[in-house]
Order: C-alpha cells, then sequence, then structure tokens
C-alpha cells in the first residue's frame, strides 16, 4: 500500500479509535462524570479524547524516528504514555472547568488528574500501537501507467541511470544503495517511500526500503530476518513487516 495511505489510514484510525474511547467513557460516566447529563459528557469526552489523539499522533510520528515500535512495542507504549501525558492534562483540566465548571480550575483539580489521563492514554495507545502492527509499506510498479518513478528524479547526478537496490535511513539522510554504488540525499524515508511508487519494493524495517528484484537471500535468527541484497548488502527485517513480506513471497 502506498506509504501516503498508510499515513492517511493511521492518522484516521487514530481519530476513530479516540471517539469511539470518548463514547465508551461518556456513556459509562468514567471517572465521576456520571453526574453530568449524558449530552454533555457525551460532548466532553470525545472532544477531550479527539484533541488527545491529535497530541498523540503528533508525539508518535516523533518518537517513531527513535525507537521501533515494531521491535519494542512495550517500551513504545510507555515513552509515548509518558510524553502524551503531561501536556494532556492541561488540556483536560480546562475542558474540564470549561464543560463542568470553574471549580474544577482549582490547582487540586489538576494534579487529581493525572492518574486518570495516564490510565486512559496508556489504554488508547497500547490500542493503536498493536492495531498499527500491520502491512509494511510496499510500493508497486504500474503496468498500465508505467514512468518513472518520482524518486529517480531526486537521485545525485553519478547515479542517474543507476538501479536502487535499497534506501536506508541515516539521521535525517538517506543513503541510496544502487549498482553504481552509494550516495546520501536530505530527506525523510517516509517522504522517499511514497515517491518511491512506481518500483517494486517494500519498507522491510523503520529504516529501510528494499527494491524486490534486489533481494538474493535471506537469513532468519533470533526472530527476526536480514534480507541480502544484490552486491553483498544486508537490509534488516522488522518482526511485524517479516510475517508481512513471507505472505507476499518475498521469499
Amino acid at each position: 500500500m502506498p506509504s501516503f495511505l498508510v499515513e492517511r489510514r493511521i492518522f484516521l484510525r487514530g481519530l476513530v479509535v479516540a471517539t469511539l474511547g470518548g463514547v465508551f467513557l461518556a456513556t459509562a460516566g468514567a471517572f465521576g462524570s456520571g453526574h453530568a447529563p449524558f449530552f454533555t459528557r457525551l460532548a466532553y469526552w470525545v472532544a477531550v479524547m479527539i484533541l488527545g489523539g491529535l497530541w498523540g499522533h503528533l508525539c508518535s510520528r516523533v518518537i517513531g524516528r527513535f525507537i521501533d515500535v515494531d521491535d519494542r512495542p512495550w517500551r513504545t507504549i510507555a515513552v509515548l504514555t509518558l510524553v502524551i501525558t503531561g501536556p494532556l492534562c492541561v488540556v483536560v483540566w480546562a475542558a474540564t472547568g470549561l464543560f463542568f465548571g470553574h471549580g474544577f480550575y482549582a490547582p487540586a483539580a489538576l494534579s487529581q488528574l493525572v492518574v486518570p489521563v495516564l490510565v486512559v492514554t496508556a489504554t488508547i495507545t497500547a490500542v493503536n500501537v498493536f492495531l498499527g502492527r500491520a502491512q509494511p509499506v510496499q510500493t508497486h510498479a504500474d503496468p498500465e501507467h508505467p514512468g518513472p518513478a518520482p524518486f529517480l528524479r531526486r537521485l545525485p547526478p553519478k547515479l542517474r541511470g543507476a538501479t536502487i537496490r535499497a534506501v536506508q535511513a541515516e539521521d535525517h539522510y538517506l543513503r541510496i544503495h544502487t549498482d553504481r554504488g552509494s550516495d546520501l540525499i536530505l530527506m525523510r524515508l517516509s517522504d522517499a517511500v511514497r515517491e518511491l511508487d512506481g518500483l517494486e519494493g517494500a519498507q522491510t524495517h523503520r529504516s529501510w526500503w528494499v527494491a524486490r528484484d534486489a533481494v538474493r537471500g535471506v537469513e532468519r535468527g533470533d526472530g527476526r530476518a536480514t534480507l541480502t541484497l544484490e552486491g553483498g548488502l544486508s537490509a534488516p527485517v522488522s518482526r511485524r513487516h517479516a510475517r508481512a513480506l513471507r505472505q507476499a513471497d518475498w521469499w
């Protein structure tokens, strides 16, 4: 699936999970909100959950650059929960005062929100992380509309016309591995994968995209896989991606 569709699906899924969570919490009258009229607490919980979902999505984009969610889902959940909870407590505190009265603006009310916000954040984050453990981003050639992938225009002059074997993220740069050598360009991998659509390949790891035709073998161990590419290059495969790529007959 093209990367922009995957990113949109992740974003929309997060909003759906947040909205459903808000409906559930409103219906249950969670954390002492049951005294309020149903539609008041419904508006409160859905608004709070969506704001939290937007903040959580932004945090996940940043944290994802430092922690491999595929191999360390529980660490990702723990870090995201801690990062999201602090600012979100302030948002919930302000929304609670707005919906339920000025008495909730007291500093003591803010401190009482930490545990409930922490619990809800951890739950929603876990749901989103494990729902996200799905298909890897794959790119495809289009036989009906053949043409060069947009990414090829970004190749440095010395690599123009070369066959791309893999693209590897290195900090804020990408190392492009080709049959004529490699070079660096300044770009995010997520943006590169979007422009690589038109070439048969897949993101095998949060830091790697691999051309399917470049794969010469696979090594497995400790629950992980490593692809051996033409020219002797090795590319890691995340646990999440391994199963999906195997089902797609990559090996």
